[in-house]
């Protein structure tokens, strides 16, 4: 049974990558390229076949790998799984991994201004960590001592503050950077909701409409 769970995961993070990879080609790809007009002025940028595969290989890869966490979570917590508890996850794994961090660190075009890689990558754990924490804690966990816990938890990487440049400069138009925040976010918002409904709904059926209640962990 836990073989088929995993191969359910498997082809719901397959699925979701192929899925992200053509919505992200409808925006957030054609913005990407505009933005590299600005970065490298009178050079043409690389529109091709191998950005287009490699960036599939990277969604496949990274839905495979969110499908993996999703499942591990679901089972650590003994909890059903289906079509309509996968797309609460998936939004909770859109929230933990997403909107939080973009709170501090908006999506960055290439030749937006930013700080050092490795704070940022910093934070940005920090910040999935606490959050995905905190939402654990409010849906499993009622007692109001957590319920503090999970808010300071949620609030602690906000409060101390993600890692910016003390003078941002950036070649990129303010305008274009704001439409590709908006379309990273709504293209990962459809991501995360396609993995965990896909999820939900192929494990309830290798389950036969068990979901993983009850499923070794």
């Amino acid at each position: 049974m836990l073989t088929r769970i995993l191969l359910a995961a498997l082809l719901a993070g397959v699925l979701s990558g192929v899925f992200v990879t053509a919505a992200q080609e409808l925006r957030v790809t054609p913005l990407i390229i505009e933005a590299e007009t600005y970065e490298n002025v009178g050079v043409a940028p690389d529109t091709g076949i191998e950005r287009t595969f490699f960036t599939f290989v990277t969604n496949v890869l990274v839905g495979v790998s969110f499908a993996l966490i999703l499942t591990a979570g679901v089972l650590l917590t003994k909890t059903s799984l289906d079509l309509r508890s996968g797309l609460v996850w998936g939004m909770g794994g859109f929230i933990a991994f997403v909107l939080a961090p973009n709170f501090g660190l908006s999506p960055e075009l290439p030749g937006m201004a930013a700080a050092e890689l490795p704070s940022r990558q910093g934070w940005w754990i920090f910040t999935v960590m606490a959050t995905a924490a905190a939402l654990l804690i409010f849906a499993f966990k009622q007692k109001i001592f957590w319920m503090l816990g999970g808010l300071a938890l949620l609030l602690a990487p906000h409060i101390y503050g993600a890692p910016v440049l003390a003078t941002a400069q950036s070649v990129v138009p303010a305008s274009l950077a704001a439409q590709f925040a908006v379309a990273t976010i709504v293209t990962s918002l459809l991501f995360w909701l396609v993995l965990g409904g896909v999820l939900g709904w192929l494990v309830e059926r290798v389950t036969g409409n068990q979901g993983l209640k009850g499923q070794p962990s």
